[in-house]
């Protein structure tokens, strides 16, 4: 079982937040550009809100996510084509840009009233447009099968969430995101994911919710420890980080998700139209870890779901939790066996040697010691004996 979680508080006001400033800290901004104010993402909506709508500002450059995560790069060595990343949330717009032709529906989940579902599905496949540098997703060229997770406004309950994912697991989705992490549910969610993960899918959770619910006196509600889909065995829990590659200050500390990735601050598309929305949270984070296994998969068809797991989390940043790195992940060389260390080759000591050898080579060895010696002394005395006149059998 996974260690305690907690999570902070929304970060983006639901009006509106300024981009630029986060464009500049990473260098993505140019000097003299003006705060282009975007509208922010919501995970949920209330019954006399209405539905997302296109928005009328845009970013003209690449988002500090992208510039994070090395896209470009990536990108070089695969954009997801052949593979398909199911989007379990509010829908998946059919309209959005970016998305268009790739979308395929279950029921009425062609349709996102709420934008969330749309947003993150950019960031998963979004291609980009012509000549922009603005948002765009990980693997532009996977398809996108939308199953919704929630009801029209993004209230989701155990029992839907399962269902999605069972759905969207026997559709063929070779990567099923989820974007809601729900304190109950544990045995409902827990066999939906086994039974996704028999089919060769892998599930892909935020570690928490984006952010956390209010009491009747407004205070924030504790956290639980622990979070669903994202605990069951087998699923990839995602937690996020910032342009500043930290989170904020004032947030609680978190324990037990196995990739971090890009989520605070991050830019995205939304349900029609083509400007962008903005948005914070682990649910933004999970997405782009699901962009990055649509990479995965496609450049190594015939690893497994775990195995496809295994690579993202190995060859991500060392650092506590490992940060996502799809370069690393689509070209690290990894030991065959997970967590393993090489075993040494059983010594073998030879047999005692024979001392015959040795007998025999020491016998030989003083012979001809004894025969140099003779012929030594031969040639001294019996030189010396002739200038003597000494002859032989003489007394």
């Amino acid at each position: 079982m996974r260690a305690a979680r907690t999570h902070r508080p929304q970060t983006v006001a639901a009006a509106s937040a300024v981009v630029a400033v986060l464009l500049a800290a990473v260098g993505a901004a140019p000097a003299a550009a003006e705060s282009v104010e975007l509208p922010a993402v919501r995970t949920s909506l209330g019954s006399d809100e209405p539905c997302a709508t296109a928005s009328t500002q845009r970013v003209e450059t690449e988002p500090w996510a992208l510039s994070s995560l090395g896209a470009r790069r990536a990108l070089t060595l695969s954009e997801g084509a052949g593979t398909t990343v199911a989007v379990v949330d509010t829908g998946v717009s059919e309209k959005a840009s970016g998305l268009a032709g790739r979308v395929t529906a279950v029921g009425d989940a062609g349709s996102d009233c709420v934008g969330h579902g749309t947003f993150a599905a950019g960031l998963i496949a979004a291609a980009p447009e012509a000549g922009a540098a603005g948002p765009s997703g990980l693997a532009p060229r996977a398809r996108i099968l939308a199953v919704r997770g929630t009801d029209e406004r993004g209230d989701a309950t155990a029992q839907r969430l399962a269902d999605a994912i069972r759905r969207a697991a026997d559709e063929g989705a070779a990567v099923i995101y989820v974007g809601r992490a729900l304190a109950d549910g544990k045995a409902v969610l827990s066999a939906a994911v086994a039974y996704a993960s028999k089919k060769d899918a892998l599930v892909v959770a935020p570690l928490a919710p984006d952010a956390l619910a209010k009491d009747q006196s407004g205070e924030l509600v504790k956290p639980e420890p622990w979070y669903w889909p994202a605990a069951a065995p087998g699923v990839l829990a995602v937690t996020d980080f910032g342009p500043d590659g930290k989170r904020p200050e004032n947030a609680p500390v978190v324990s037990g998700a196995d990739l971090a990735a890009p989520g605070d601050g991050v830019v995205g598309i939304g349900p029609a139209g083509k400007g962008h929305y903005i948005g914070s949270g682990a649910s933004l984070a999970a997405a782009h870890v699901a962009g990055a296994a649509a990479q995965v998969r496609a450049r190594y068809p015939e690893l497994s779901a775990a195995e496809v797991s295994r690579r993202l989390t190995e060859a991500a940043y060392p650092a506590g939790p490992p940060r996502l790195d799809p370069y690393a992940a689509l070209t690290a060389v990894l030991p065959e066996t997970s967590g393993t260390v090489p075993t040494p080759g059983v010594a073998v000591v030879p047999a005692a040697a024979s001392v015959e050898p040795r007998n025999r080579a020491l016998v030989v060895a003083a012979g001809s010691a004894g025969l140099v010696a003779l012929v030594v002394a031969a040639a001294v005395v019996i030189p010396r004996g002739r200038a003597r006149g000494w002859r032989a059998g003489e007394n």
